[in-house]
């Protein structure tokens, strides 16, 4: 009997000690839920300055020209592309071109259509590049393209050959393998061979008229023919001729005199050393 009351209060404690626990358990949950986060501690107050205002990128004037770019006429966009081309001398694609100049070919079809049919570009179906007239790339090819013109090839026909063909002509002329004459009429300068196995026959009524052609005995009567004929005279004779009467010098140079005081000079010199003559008397 007494082992059995002692069960019984053993009971009892274990249900208050879990009743307990139980209790414990709820409280803090509901205490952890009342509580509310505090907030953030405000920065204290600084009287430094604000920041500088936010710039825009460093980018934005490069895309507004390239934007300006493409809104520009095909003719524009081509002349950028041509350029380009022709400094460089090398094959560029559609994507090469839109990062050297910013026109974007593959985009406009306008400006692709230009180029493909442009005298000046050629087209291999996948890059564009230069093309000049005659196809030379250094002076020996060059002096061989003027020698097989021998009536002359015009100078401006040559200028876009290669980047500095100007300087390879003037040094073809300089060691005398070519001559660069004017055209009276163009005013452009034409490249003849100057080849002595290159056979270069004259006409006898060529050669009879240039013998037949009297040239004008008064200075002012040549500048007037020379310009006539679209070529500036070296000499100004009427200026000169105006400038001498208001002067009121001779147009006509008088003749020297005979320096009188150097020949009494010279008299006397010759008589204290006739030594120096001995030889001519004998002879």
């Amino acid at each position: 009997m007494a082992l059995q009351e002692k069960l019984d209060r053993f009971n009892k404690q274990q249900e208050k000690c879990q009743s307990m626990l139980s209790n414990i358990a709820a409280k803090s949950s509901s205490s952890r839920a009342a509580v509310a986060p505090k907030p953030a501690p405000a920065p204290p107050f600084s009287g430094a300055r604000p920041s500088a205002p936010v710039k825009f990128s460093n980018d934005t004037e490069r895309l507004q020209h390239i934007n300006s770019i493409r809104k520009s006429p095909v003719g524009a966009q081509m002349k950028r592309v041509i350029d380009i081309l022709f400094q460089t001398r090398q094959a560029f694609t559609p994507e090469q071109i839109n990062e050297a100049c910013y026109v974007e070919v593959n985009g406009n079809r306008d400006v692709f259509e230009g180029l493909r049919k442009n005298p000046k570009v050629y087209y291999d179906g996948k890059r564009f590049s230069y093309k000049a007239k005659h196809d030379v790339k250094n002076k020996n090819e060059l002096l061989v393209l003027i020698r097989k013109f021998i009536e002359g090839i015009a100078v401006i026909d040559l200028k876009d050959a290669y980047p500095n063909v100007m300087e390879d002509l003037q040094a073809l002329k300089a060691a005398g393998q070519i001559w660069l004459l004017s055209n009276f009429d163009s005013q452009e300068d034409i490249a003849f061979p100057n080849d002595p196995r290159v056979p270069i026959k004259v006409d006898d009524d060529l050669k009879e008229l240039f013998r037949s052609i009297e040239l004008p005995r008064d200075m002012l009567d040549i500048e007037k023919d020379l310009q006539k004929n679209g070529m500036k005279p070296a000499t100004n004779t009427a200026k000169r001729r105006a400038a001498a009467q208001v002067q009121g010098i001779s147009a006509k140079p008088k003749p020297k005199q005979k320096n009188k005081e150097f020949s009494k000079k010279a008299k006397l010199t010759n008589a204290h050393l006739p030594e120096l003559f001995q030889n001519l008397k004998n002879s």
